[in-house]
């Protein structure tokens, strides 16, 4: 069976996203070792919390290479929320170097007369790469729960593949790069949707394991 190694680095809803994986079939595995990253199938960062913290408890664990070696290695790889943000080059919300994986920077929403911040509740997905592997078997403008202040902003806008308005802002709600995939809503928390995008992400493993 195929293992997928779920990062704990200190900051992180592990047992949700745990709870959400084994619904779709998998077989994930919590770890603090950097070293399980390596026989692990596929690597699931999440995250909650801020980022300058959570970056600082990344690379004081030694999760920095093996993430970003397994990554290049081509072995399926999902962010979710936090773990969307770190990837990228840095944040608005701290000071620390983000992992630089993608290029961009993570950036606040702008206050607009009538909404919240944190955007926070369920919203629709607009997809831009309607034709990933993430969104097999989902309807059009899917309802996906978020809670989140800061948003990513690549500088190529090809990796985007699903944006979100909220207000007049509409910003970026998942990439992906070929096995790198990461969303900034939670689908551990998105009901039936976000299982059907878990069970995507598990599918895809097992073919990628299967060859």
């Amino acid at each position: 069976m195929a293992v997928i190694a779920v990062v704990d680095y200190g900051m992180g809803n592990l047992h949700s996203v745990c709870k959400g994986l084994e619904k779709a079939g998998a077989f994930p595995k919590i770890t603090n070792s950097p070293k399980d990253l390596v026989a692990a199938d596929a690597i699931v960062l999440p995250g909650v919390g801020a980022f300058d913290p959570a970056v600082q408890h990344l690379r004081s664990r030694g999760f920095e290479e093996p993430i970003k070696e397994a990554i290049e290695s081509g072995k399926p790889f999902l962010g979710i929320c936090l773990g969307l943000q770190m990837l990228f080059d840095a944040s608005e919300e701290g000071r620390q170097p983000g992992l630089g994986i993608i290029k961009g920077k993570v950036r606040r929403f702008r206050p607009e007369p009538g909404i919240t911040i944190p955007h926070m509740g369920w919203n629709q997905l607009e997809f831009t790469q309607p034709k990933s592997n993430l969104w097999e078997h989902l309807p059009s403008n899917p309802w996906v729960y978020f809670v989140h202040s800061y948003y990513v902003d690549p500088i190529d806008s090809q990796v985007r593949a699903a944006s979100v308005t909220h207000g007049n802002q509409t910003v970026t709600a998942a990439i992906a790069i070929d096995n790198l995939l990461a969303v900034q809503f939670h689908p551990e928390k998105s009901s039936n949707i976000g299982l059907q995008i878990l069970s995507n992400f598990v599918a895809q493993l097992r073919e990628q394991v299967a060859v």
